[in-house]
């Protein structure tokens, strides 16, 4: 009986030093910003405190580009599934690279949705998140919730940004 599991191997080694070679030699990282705890802290705070001023009792959260958690705040009196809710509209946000209003009002217009939308547990068709950009390059997004509407919801979170923007470079 004859084994060819040599043979294999051997030409299958040209063919492994072929792929290797079209490889970079050194690979480039991809280089991405954060938005600093402090203004994080800031936007949410700024955003919470907009909508105090107007009576509605809301939570405000901001993620990082990855759609990690990197501020939050509940604000006084704000109900129990705010918080959740401001999170899940920044993470949409940011999973689709664009405000939410946005995505409602194409639903609204009866464009063809994701079925994503429906799949995973972060994502929420709800108004009241924007995307934080600085420059071009989109850091991260902020939502709110807690507003009677997503409209006031987008426009507490819009506060928040409006309160750190001029210092993202």
């Amino acid at each position: 009986m004859h084994n060819s599991t040599p043979l294999l191997r051997r030409a299958a080694l040209p063919l492994l030093l072929l792929a290797a070679s079209a490889l970079p030699a050194q690979a480039q990282l991809i280089a991405t910003h954060r938005i600093p705890a402090d203004l994080a802290l800031e936007a949410v705070g700024a955003a919470v405190q907009a909508c105090a001023a107007q009576g509605y009792n809301k939570s405000a959260v901001l993620l990082d580009v990855g759609g990690n958690p990197q501020a939050s705040l509940r604000g006084d009196g704000a109900g129990l599934a705010t918080l959740e809710n401001a999170d899940h509209k920044a993470y949409t946000a940011i999973a689709y690279r664009q405000d939410t209003g946005a995505l409602v009002a194409k639903a609204k217009s009866g464009a063809e949705m994701s079925p994503a939308l429906s799949r995973f547990p972060r994502l929420i068709l709800s108004q009241g998140a924007i995307l934080i950009k600085a420059g071009d390059e989109i850091v991260g997004p902020i939502g709110a919730s807690g507003a009677p509407g997503g409209d006031k919801d987008e426009a507490c979170a819009r506060a928040g940004l409006d309160k750190i923007a001029a210092r993202l470079k």
